[in-house]
């Protein structure tokens, strides 16, 4: 077989397929001899990439077909690429804030983008039109984005340092609601009816979202240190039941809203350490910077400061894979709609401060087919 009809056979191939002509492992057909520390995965590198340290990741949602990544960057803009089936991808169009943009969400029907940016607005990026508007403001940087479609109201909610959660009507310039919180948003999730939000100081919130959004329950914080990223998870109802929360000591919590035996059913787990997390040894401790639960099988994928991701069984409680370690901290991660797609991006998180910041540097995101890895240990039928 000539080269050039390999070539043509491997690009017809569907990656993220299951039946991926690669396999999981990526995209080079004669392997790689060189050890690559910048892509030590072997994982399909996103065209165009950010020129700073990227935010935040989010793939379109089922009702769009096909695969759309946006990312949100430390550059002041957010791009969108369109995510081929044979692991391509096409730059489409971006947008720019006038300052770092560091949460992105979708519409429920894919036509609209929300961007929060710490130039204190918010805006709404029509796709169709390729035309961005300004939907909401706060007194200090916006942390979180989410769009709420609710059976009687649809509204875009905003966690800002100015230690306010607003929710906003994109035709009106003035909240439907602002709801006074104790200490700044740094992280948030909404899956209707609920959402929460972590704050300094190790605040927690959750929130119920029927009717109007009003506050459910403050919980006590499960972990010790700084929360970093919070992500809810479902019941196999598809209902949302508690939520994942990471902080910046290397170490998860899982927390059920309403467990039957919360001493039991509740609990936390180490990650992105140095040398295991079994060890008695001194160790190197790193944030988890991001948490993505699968959308099929509902296990979670955690990214860290160590430059590495891990794949979990929250039910089973085992890890299911580590990464190798890559030459610059994992800063955000998420699944498409489908799971087939785990996309994770590359850049510096300044977790080590300003002397390690090397300009040269380039970010990266990456995709990996997520079809195999991410099944849990003992699927319960």
């Amino acid at each position: 077989m000539s080269f050039r009809s390999l070539k043509r056979v491997t690009s017809s191939m569907s990656l993220f397929g299951t039946s991926s002509g690669f396999g999981s492992g990526g995209t080079s057909v004669f392997g790689s001899t060189t050890t690559d520390t910048h892509n030590p995965m072997k994982d399909v590198e996103v065209t165009s990439p950010p020129d700073d340290s990227i935010s935040c990741l989010a793939f379109s949602p089922a009702s769009m077909p096909g695969n759309f990544l946006i990312g949100g960057s430390w550059a002041n803009d957010v791009r969108c690429w369109e995510v081929q089936d044979n692991g391509q991808t096409v730059p489409k169009a971006q947008q720019t804030h006038t300052g770092p943009v560091l949460d992105v969400c979708w519409s429920d029907d894919g036509s609209k983008v929300f961007t929060a940016s710490c130039d204190k607005t918010a805006k709404m990026w029509d796709l169709n039109s390729n035309q961005a508007m300004q939907i909401a403001q706060h007194d200090g940087p916006i942390r979180t984005i989410h769009w709420i479609k609710a059976p009687n109201y649809s509204c875009v909610m905003t966690g800002s340092w100015d230690k306010t959660l607003k929710f906003w009507d994109t035709r009106s310039p003035s909240p439907m609601m602002s709801l006074q919180m104790p200490e700044r948003a740094y992280a948030a999730d909404v899956v209707y009816p609920m959402a929460v939000v972590a704050t300094a100081d190790r605040g927690l919130i959750v929130y119920q979202l029927e009717n109007q959004p009003s506050e459910f329950r403050r919980v006590e914080s499960p972990l010790k240190h700084q929360h970093r990223c919070v992500a809810i998870f479902k019941d196999n109802q598809s209902k949302p039941t508690g939520f994942a929360l990471g902080s910046i000591e290397g170490r998860v919590a899982i927390h059920y809203i309403n467990p039957p035996n919360p001493a039991k059913d509740n609990f936390t787990f180490k990650c992105h350490r140095s040398n295991g997390t079994n060890t008695a040894a001194p160790q190197d401790i790193y944030a988890v910077n991001d948490i993505s639960f699968h959308p099929v099988h509902g296990t979670l994928a955690t990214v860290g400061s160590d430059g590495r991701f891990s794949f979990w069984d929250k039910d089973a409680r085992t890890k299911l894979k580590t990464s190798e370690q890559l030459d610059q901290p994992i800063t955000a991660c998420c699944f498409n709609s489908s799971g087939n797609i785990f996309a994770y991006a590359s850049s510096y998180d300044w977790s080590k401060g300003h002397e390690y910041y090397n300009p040269q540097k380039k970010n990266y995101i990456f995709l990996r087919n997520a079809a195999e890895e991410l099944k849990p240990r003992n699927k319960k039928w």
